[in-house]
């Protein structure tokens, strides 16, 4: 009996149409299972960052502006970023709003250093962005580059009137960016050439006001011009001068305008005043500016003891011997107005504005 069906079964898969029937079944299944794991991949839901809010272009993109969303699979294109990691700490591009609900786009998102006025970003607090035109000889050959510390050097004189001297006026200045005529940064794109024009850099109000004054006195003879930190200048036929002779001989042949200080201009309505009754028992009144616990943060400190916080428009206090008294406003910002004064006062309503 076995026999018998071991040659049914041979002979069903001799017949050539059972062979046919059987691989176009075959073929069905593949194609079923192959359309349907495709499908599924397709409508598969896909965690990828969309926009809380319309970000504007230039903007960090901070934490709370993501958040993860399930999207189908088919809807995420490939330029799509799908890694909240690579989208917060981005900036938005200069040119791209990105609406609220969006989904991020790799031209949308860039890096803080790809903004073309990143090097503004950089620039310290308390300092200020000064712009020092160079071309391709001053930067040797366009050798000088985005974060490396160059000095300053100045030369006065022409070489026939007087005799020409030549120093370093400022020292281990950054270079934040180096850029062309069109304000375009020269490194950014290998592909173009673009010449040096102006080395972008921040100093302090001091160094920016006195090299804004050296680069006005060329009539004088003087030059200003780059040197790596570190690199030294050819001193053939030269008088080598200190720091110090050069901002003199800067500040000599400029006249600067005085800035007049608040007490001759005006009266600083914060300051807190001060008044005494003298006496053996000296009772003393200090009177704060009218906001002291929410718009200000008034204090006082009596004999350099602790600090107290008041919350009121004035404050009693009484001195039995003589004394010091500090009062102080501070506005939000971290502005202090102080008065500090000795009890008994040599007056009653003035101090020191500290």
């Amino acid at each position: 009996m076995n026999n018998n069906l071991l040659d049914s079964i041979k002979r069903f898969f001799k017949n050539k149409n059972t062979v046919t029937i059987i691989g176009v079944i075959a073929i069905l299944i593949l194609l079923y299972i192959g359309y349907s794991t495709q499908i599924k991949k397709a409508v598969d839901p896909l965690q990828v960052p969309v926009a809380t809010q319309t970000i504007q272009p230039r903007t960090e993109i901070t934490s709370d502006m993501v958040q993860l969303v399930d999207m189908p699979n088919i809807s995420v294109g490939s330029n799509v970023i799908t890694s909240r990691g690579a989208v917060v700490g981005k900036y938005s591009n200069i040119n791209s709003v990105i609406p609220e609900g969006s989904m991020f786009y790799t031209d949308m998102v860039i890096n803080k250093d790809e903004l073309p006025d990143a090097a503004f970003t950089k620039v310290k607090s308390g300092e200020v962005v000064y712009s020092f035109p160079v071309d391709m000889e001053s930067t040797y050959g366009n050798s000088i580059f985005p974060g490396n510390l160059i000095d300053i050097y100045m030369k006065v004189g022409n070489g026939t009137d007087e005799k020409i001297m030549i120093g370093k006026l400022l020292e281990n200045v950054e270079v934040l960016a180096v850029k062309d005529s069109s304000g375009r940064a020269v490194f950014e794109n290998t592909s173009e050439d673009r010449s040096p024009a102006m080395l972008i850099f921040g100093l302090s109000e001091e160094y920016n006001l006195l090299l804004k004054k050296a680069s006005y006195m060329d009539v004088l003879g003087v030059e200003l011009y780059p040197v790596p930190h570190g690199g030294a200048v050819a001193s053939t036929g030269s008088t080598q001068v200190s720091t110090q002779q050069l901002v003199d001989y800067v500040n000599a042949h400029a006249v600067d305008i005085p800035v007049a200080t608040p007490t001759q201009t005006q009266t600083d309505n914060l300051l807190p005043t001060v008044t005494e009754t003298g006496g053996s028992n000296n009772k003393v009144t200090i009177t704060y500016p009218i906001g002291c616990g929410s718009t200000y943060t008034c204090t006082y400190q009596k004999d350099g003891g602790k600090v107290t916080t008041v919350t009121k428009t004035t404050q009693v206090l009484n001195y039995k011997t003589n004394g010091t008294l500090t009062a102080t406003v501070t506005e939000k910002n971290g502005t202090a107005h102080t008065f500090t004064t000795n009890i008994p006062m040599t007056n009653s309503t003035t101090g020191n504005n500290g």
